[in-house]
């Protein structure tokens, strides 16, 4: 079985966005790993309009080519980290409208998260985990939440991800736990006992 493919989804698209940050700060710490690749998945490459068709893909294919090209796109992961920003205690609109627009393609897959913000983005990353659920995905228990004070001193001061302390455990803790889910799923959605691939 080849390795789990991770998608790291940037999930907003603002010009002054800091979500490409930790996003490449995750796909080093996963660099280091052996038992999955990652791509970084920005939502910019795929400008859908807001949801506007007849009903879920679940139910009728997209009239959007848009979005008809980012559901091949997330079909192509075996698993997703989220890194969101927390927009008035929720997710930003644009990745409610991504994670709306594709159904069949996100089922029986895990995700992770990657919060920041005040409260590290932790009410953003509970929406998320039940929107998630909704789509027959598996969240991680662990996530990473950049949080208040670090979030501001990496934004606007010049500070790095790499020098705030509580990240990297929290980083590797996630990763082992959605490296796990991602090769146990991979190999239930493509009918493989999981005994065999040992």
């Amino acid at each position: 079985m080849s390795k789990p493919r991770i998608a790291i989804i940037i999930g907003t698209t603002r010009a002054a966005r800091f979500g490409d940050r930790p996003a490449r700060w995750i796909q080093d710490v996963a660099g280091e790993r052996d038992d999955i690749t990652t791509e970084i998945v920005d939502l910019r490459d795929y400008p859908m309009p807001f949801f506007d068709e007849a009903a879920s893909s679940a139910w009728v294919p997209s009239t959007n080519e848009v979005a008809r090209r980012w559901q091949s796109k997330v079909a192509e992961f075996d698993g997703y980290v989220f890194v969101t920003a927390e927009y008035n205690h929720s997710i930003p609109a644009v990745l409610k409208n991504a994670l709306d627009y594709a159904y069949v393609e996100w089922n029986r897959k895990p995700a992770a998260f990657v919060g920041y913000g005040s409260v590290g983005g932790a009410r953003a990353v509970e929406h998320l985990r039940g929107i998630a659920v909704e789509l027959q995905m598996v969240p991680v228990r662990t996530g990473v939440h950049i949080q208040g004070g670090d979030f501001m001193a990496v934004w606007q001061q010049g500070k790095s991800i790499e020098e705030l302390p509580y990240l990297p455990k929290n980083a590797r803790d996630m990763l082992d736990q959605l490296a796990w889910w991602a090769i146990a799923l991979k190999h239930a959605r493509e009918g493989t006992p999981v005994h065999a691939a040992a």
